[in-house]
Formats: C-alpha cells, sequence, structure tokens
C-alpha cells in the first residue's frame, strides 16, 4: 500500500516496482484532499509547532497513513501489516500506536528494527536481490515530504555544526538569490483555517501548493534545529516548509487580534500539548479529543485577512484586519478623540501592583531586624 499525500512520487512506478519485487497486489491511496482538511487544517488551528519550529509535517501524516494501512488489511483479510521504520525513530511509535489502537488483532512487523539494520546494510540487501536504486549512498540524504513540508536528515548533516549545502533545498530558494523586491500576499480564513489567498478562494491542497511556491520563490520556510527524538536521541533536524510557516504566522496573528489575553495565554498551552501528542504519536489519544474541543471552540471568531510580506527569506505581518477584532482604535489612540479616561489608570496601578509592593514592604521590614 502506498499512500499519496502530496510526495511527489510516480504512484504508477511505485505499483510497478512493488508488483515486480514479489507484491501480490498493490494499493495506490490518493489521500492528499484528507490529509489536508483533517490534519492539517486542525494543525493550522492549533498553531502547532514541536518545540517551538517544527511544523510536524511528517508526524501529521503518519496517522493517516497508518488508518489506511489498517484498511487495506481488513479489504485483503490479512493477519499483519509492515513498515520500514527503524529502531532509533519517531515514525516507529507513529505507526504501531496509531495501528495498535484501531486494530490490536494485527501482528506488526518491522524488519529494518528487528535485524537492527543500517542503511549501508539495508542498500547491500536490496542490490542482492536486483532492486534498482536510484541513488548512490555517499551522496543520499534521507528525505520525507508531504504537503506540510519536506524533511532532510543524514550524511554531512549529521555534523550539527555543518550549514546545510545547497542541494539539500528544494522547495526554497537560498535567501540570497530570491528577488530583489518584496512580495506581498493576503491570507484569508474563516474559522481558523485558510480559505483564500490574495482574496481568490482556494481548497486546501491547491491552497498549500500555492503558498508552499510563493515562500518557497523567496526564500522562506528553511528550519535548522535541534530536536528531541521520542526514544531520547538529539537529533539535528533540518525542514522546509513554506507554506507552514506562512499560514501559522498569519494565523497565529489573527488570534491575537480576536481572543482575549486569558484565551490567548491559555490556548498556548493547549496548542504545545496539541502538537506534541501529535508529534508522539497519539493521535488518537482521547486528551487530544478533548483538546480538540477547546481549540475549536476558540476558533469561531478567528475569521479575517492578514497580509505578509516577504523579502529575502524574512517574513513579517503587516497588516490584519476582523469583524471579531477587539482592537479598538478609539481608546487605543494617543492623539485627539480618545475615549480612554487616564484617570482610571492610578487606581488600576495601585491594585494590580498591590500584592508586589506589600510583599517587597515586608522584605525590608525582614531585612530591618
Amino acid at each position: 500500500m502506498t499512500a499519496d499525500v502530496g510526495q511527489g512520487d510516480d504512484m504508477k512506478a511505485v505499483e510497478e516496482k512493488a508488483l515486480a519485487i514479489g507484491a501480490l497486489r498493490h494499493h495506490a491511496l490518493d489521500v492528499k484532499d484528507e490529509f489536508a482538511g483533517q490534519y492539517v487544517y486542525p494543525a493550522v488551528k492549533a498553531n502547532a509547532l514541536y518545540e517551538g519550529r517544527y511544523p510536524i509535517s511528517t508526524a501529521l501524516a503518519r496517522p493517516l497513513i497508518a488508518s489506511k494501512l489498517v484498511e487495506v488489511a481488513r479489504k485483503e483479510n490479512a493477519t499483519g501489516v509492515a513498515h520500514g521504520c527503524t529502531g532509533k525513530g519517531n515514525d516507529q511509535v507513529r505507526f504501531d500506536v496509531t495501528v495498535k489502537a484501531l486494530a490490536p488483532d494485527l501482528k506488526i512487523v518491522a524488519p529494518i528494527r528487528e535485524y537492527n539494520l543500517n542503511r549501508a546494510e539495508e542498500l547491500e540487501y536490496l542490490r542482492g536481490k536486483g532492486v534498482t536504486l536510484p541513488f548512490e549512498v555517499s551522496k543520499r540524504y534521507s528525505v520525507d515530504q508531504n504537503l506540510w513540508g519536506r524533511s532532510v536528515e543524514g550524511s554531512d548533516l549529521e555534523d550539527p555544526m555543518n550549514e546545510p549545502q545547497e542541494d539539500a533545498f528544494e522547495w526554497t530558494k537560498a535567501p540570497e538569490k530570491a528577488d530583489d523586491e518584496a512580495e506581498y500576499v493576503s491570507i484569508e480564513f474563516e474559522r481558523g483555517v485558510p480559505c483564500s489567498v490574495n482574496e481568490r478562494l482556494m481548497k486546501p491542497v491547491a491552497l498549500i501548493d500555492f503558498l508552499n511556491k510563493l515562500g518557497g520563490r523567496n526564500g522562506v520556510g528553511r528550519i535548522d534545529h535541534m530536536e528531541d527524538r521520542l526514544v531520547g536521541i538529539k537529533s539535528r533536524e533540518v525542514y522546509e516548509c513554506p507554506a507552514a510557516v506562512l499560514t501559522l504566522e498569519a494565523h497565529k496573528d489573527l488570534e491575537k487580534t480576536v481572543l482575549t489575553r486569558h484565551e490567548s495565554l491559555f490556548k498556548e498551552r493547549v496548542d504545545s500539548d496539541w502538537a506534541f501528542l501529535v508529534y508522539a504519536g497519539l493521535w488518537l489519544e482521547p486528551l487530544k479529543k478533548d483538546l480538540d474541543s477547546f481549540i475549536d471552540s476558540t476558533q469561531e471568531r478567528v475569521t479575517g485577512q492578514v497580509r505578509l510580506k516577504l523579502y529575502k527569506g524574512g517574513l513579517r505581518v503587516v497588516g490584519r484586519r476582523s469583524v471579531y477584532s477587539l482592537y479598538d482604535k478609539n481608546l487605543a489612540t494617543y492623539g485627539a478623540g480618545t475615549t480612554f479616561d487616564q484617570s482610571l489608570a492610578r487606581g488600576f496601578i495601585e491594585l494590580w501592583g498591590l500584592p508586589t509592593i506589600a510583599a517587597n514592604m515586608v522584605e525590608k521590614q525582614r531585612e530591618a531586624l
């Protein structure tokens, strides 16, 4: 079974190879629309960034792939499923937990993990079986990509001090080679999810693809950070996520425009927990469903438009508007005509600072003893 989540595979070629190396049947599933609408867009509403940097692009696709794997297994009356995850990474957790949650009777086979194979040994095995390899191991990066992002590992990137070379990137221009003129883009949201770009209505897959290209040509979307894997390994990760970076930046700003301070502060904690659960392979964890309910409630007012400015890898929000905006110019302005009564501030300051002032008075008295 191969699921198309926007990775760009030639599905016909994949099927031909599967049958050539011994598969009895091959199931090619186009799940891009489902991935965008039911996985990526909930992540947008949750401002999902693992450790504040990674838009969990690979993690988001795994529960969808695993659920389709179970569906095909049932259709084929299979007693088990197999995957190619190693024992070092996060994906083994995401696949195994999801499969077990949906179909605890299915046996899970993971040959690379079970035989403790490294990449060189994997490639040697494949060559021995006559499988054509489109790359040389000495030059190969390990790449995983879908609509929401592209992850790159291996080779010279395993030294955290090495700057990623340009051959590691495919979706984004080097910022210094991007256009010399800034480009503006307007993203409109309805109840927390993007619905149009530059005032043109777009379906999810087309919208994400458009923003990937727009961000990429402006050098926006490169991420390089140190990441804590679930198994405890500290890992250097390089990502390209132009659409994710643009969309999440705009969405977060719109939330700040329409949510109260208390809602925003609490939602930051919820968003962080949501991102961790998905990263950790717990898409079907009941807590995630609970968090979804809170997040969906906050998104009722996250409707409006955000304007972004892109320039040589840089990204700034330069405008926003919403019918639910809590911003009141008449209250905020320092100019004539303000409706804010400044005389109220003195009493507010007295009450606001009372605990701090009292604590410091007690400390001074204690020191004087």
